[in-house]
């Protein structure tokens, strides 16, 4: 029974370590979006973290006429890619990104990390 229990604990332990090294290293997809940097954002209670939103334009209902704004969130882990972001708020710009699988609270609120800036318009 000892021998058993050692075993599952063990393998429990295993899949949790490769699990969360998938979540943390592995790239889910990546990708470029463009908009108007709206809000740029150091903040957190224990880990900062550089927090953005990006609007990437208006999106007409059928019925009406009433145009939507579309939010994509992000984060940055970059300190430099940070510092270059909050100089351009109200910009028009493309970022380049990096989805994760999970969201981590010492990577950011958000699973899309910004690791370049590709273009400034």
């Amino acid at each position: 029974m000892k021998s058993f229990l050692t075993w599952t604990i063990s393998l429990i332990l295993v899949g949790l370590i490769i699990y969360f090294l998938f979540a943390t290293v592995y790239t889910y997809s990546d990708g470029n979006r463009a908009g108007r940097l709206i809000k740029f954002s150091h903040k957190g209670y224990i880990f900062k973290t550089y927090e953005g939103e990006l609007n990437l334009g208006g999106i007409n209902t059928t019925s009406g006429g009433i145009l939507i704004n579309n939010m994509w969130q992000f984060s940055v882990e970059d300190k430099s890619v940070a510092d270059s972001l909050s100089k351009l708020e109200g910009k028009d710009l493309t970022l380049h990104y990096k989805e994760k699988i999970r969201a981590l609270p010492w990577r950011g609120d958000s699973k899309y990390i910004v690791d370049k800036i590709t273009e400034i318009r």
